[in-house]
C-alpha cells in the first residue's frame, strides 16, 4: 500500500466510516455537555435505592427523600438527552443542570456521594459555556451576503427605514419624529 495514495471513502471501513459519522454528528452540538449532565443524573437517581451486601449483612443507602432524588436523576438525564437533540434550549438545560445538582446535595446523599454533583455541575457550566460553531467555506458567504441584504448596513445593523409620512417637515417635536415611535415604546 502506498501512503500517499488517495483515500475513498469505499476503501474505509465500516468502524471509521461510524466514527467520521459520529464525530460529524456530536460536533454540532454540546455533547460532552449532555454526557456529563446524563452521567451524574445516574448515581443520584441510584444510590438512595441501592442495597450493599457484605456476606449476610445488608446495608441499605435509602433514604426518607428516595423519590425526590428519584425525580432530580431523572431530570438530569432527560436534560442530557435534551442537549443533544434539543440544541436551543442549551441554556435552560444548563441552568437547570446546576440548580438540580446543588438540590440533589441535602436530597439525594450527597448529590450521590458527590460523583453524580460534580458530573451534573460540570455538564451545566458546558452546557452554559457552548457555542455553535460558524458555517465555513460558501454556506459562511452566502449568509454574509444575505445578513448584508437584509440588513442594508456593515455587520447586520439596520440602516434608516422610510417612514409614511414626509420626514422634511417633521421635527423632533411633533408625533412623526423618530419614525412615529415616541421614547415610550
Amino acid at each position: 500500500m502506498n501512503p500517499q495514495a488517495p483515500v475513498r471513502a469505499a476503501d474505509d471501513a465500516w468502524l471509521t466510516a461510524v466514527y467520521y459519522r459520529f464525530h460529524a454528528w456530536s460536533g454540532g452540538r454540546p455533547f460532552w455537555a449532555g454526557l456529563f449532565t446524563l452521567i451524574g443524573g445516574i448515581p443520584i437517581a441510584y444510590f438512595p435505592y441501592a442495597d450493599l451486601r457484605l456476606g449476610n449483612v445488608t446495608i441499605a443507602m435509602a433514604t426518607t427523600a428516595g423519590a425526590g432524588s428519584l425525580i432530580i436523576g431523572v431530570l438530569l438525564i432527560t436534560l442530557g438527552l435534551a442537549l443533544w437533540f434539543q440544541q436551543g434550549i442549551r441554556v435552560f438545560a444548563g441552568v437547570a443542570s446546576i440548580l438540580l445538582a446543588l438540590v440533589s446535595l441535602p436530597v439525594s446523599n450527597l448529590g450521590g456521594f458527590f460523583l453524580g454533583f460534580l458530573f451534573a455541575l460540570v455538564g451545566g457550566a458546558l452546557a452554559l459555556s457552548w457555542a455553535p460553531g460558524k458555517a465555513d467555506g460558501a454556506q459562511g458567504d452566502a449568509a454574509a451576503a444575505k445578513a448584508q441584504a437584509y440588513g442594508g448596513g456593515p455587520l447586520g445593523v439596520p440602516g434608516p427605514r422610510d417612514t409614511e409620512t414626509d420626514t422634511a417637515h417633521a421635527t423632533e417635536t411633533t408625533a412623526h419624529a423618530d419614525g412615529g415611535r415616541n421614547s415610550a415604546g
